[in-house]
């Protein structure tokens, strides 16, 4: 790469000297960084959402211990998906009281669900008799929001109810 520069600030026929030249190349890439770079960042949060909706997002760490196992989140006692390890599904629901839960149906999380506010459960695994189960945590807006952003969609066929998934998720095929 640094040849290449070299032969972009030699080019005689500019009238720039080789250290202008390479200054130039220098700007441009830095203008092009940072006009991609905050279009990248937002590409992991989720979105607001039109309308009386209010968005959920239920992610999972990636961690090695119960990378097998894909425990179910219920909404309102409604299966919505299976949670695979390092995955998020993100649900659209009317505002309201919703109950949410995995397989432990002692963690369960109830919520009132206001127009304008965002919530981030995250699914945690713990260790059970035989097999491990999903445990569900509500989590501050700020963490959730840092650590979604590096999880993947889940698979589509972890679904079990596309009516509670928000419109703009994509889950990977």
């Amino acid at each position: 790469m640094l040849k290449r520069l070299r032969r972009l600030a030699d080019n005689s026929n500019r009238g720039w000297t080789p250290k202008e030249g390479i200054v130039r190349h220098m700007r441009v890439v830095a203008t092009l960084i940072f006009l991609f770079l905050p279009a990248a960042a937002s590409a992991q949060q989720p979105a607001k959402l039109a309308g009386d909706k209010v968005r959920v997002a239920v992610y999972r760490y990636r961690q090695f211990i119960g990378k097998g196992l894909r425990p179910s989140i219920y909404c309102d006692e409604k299966d919505v998906a299976r949670l695979q390890s390092g995955r998020y599904v993100v649900l659209a629901l009317a505002p309201g009281r919703h109950a949410f839960r995995s397989n432990d149906k002692q963690a369960e999380i109830d919520l009132d669900l206001q127009p304008s506010q965002e919530h981030y459960i995250r699914m945690d695994i713990a260790p059970g008799i035989g097999k491990g189960h999903g445990r569900l945590t509500l989590v501050p807006p700020e963490q959730g929001m840092a650590e979604f952003k590096h999880m993947k969609p889940i698979d589509a066929g972890m679904i079990k109810d596309r009516n509670l998934l928000a419109g703009d998720f994509e889950p990977r095929r």
